[in-house]
């Protein structure tokens, strides 16, 4: 899925655990496989961006699922971008599809994650500096 709607596109192997006893993969584990997918972005960004990674938190998960995915639709295909930021916070969407879902149909499941930005010494929210709202407008999504 090289979809330039997305910032970034990871591909995040299913494991064998990741399944419950439906034969799905579990609420908890697509968590774990947004993480993933999440962490392989940030990273990925450059040195330049590591004030703002560093300092994000999650304050706030939603996931609506749209389909199932199962261990044979690895590895699942999350494609993410930034929704939107406020003064002290920004939000990553997603959309997560299995290997054989084709990138023009409705992805299996949506998701979005609230992350705050923290004074990590002082324990405290911070507010974005206009270097990393640039940063968040470059991630947005295109049409």
């Amino acid at each position: 899925m090289a979809d330039p709607a997305f910032a970034y596109v990871a591909q995040v192997p299913v494991r064998w655990s990741d399944m419950d006893a439906f034969g799905h993969i579990n609420h908890a584990r697509i968590v774990t496989l947004m993480e993933e997918a999440r962490i392989s972005w940030l990273l990925s960004a450059g040195d330049e961006y590591a004030p703002l990674i560093k300092s994000a938190m999650i304050v706030h998960v939603d996931i609506r699922y749209q389909g199932q995915l199962r261990h044979a639709d690895s590895p699942v295909r999350i494609g993410m971008w930034i929704k939107g930021h406020r003064s002290v916070d920004f939000t990553i969407g997603y959309e997560i599809r299995g290997a054989q879902t084709g990138d023009d149909t409705k992805p299996e499941c949506v998701a979005s994650t609230q992350m705050a930005v923290v004074d990590i010494e002082n324990h405290r929210l911070r507010r974005l500096t206009d270097v990393e709202k640039g940063h968040l407008k470059d991630w947005g999504r295109t049409p």
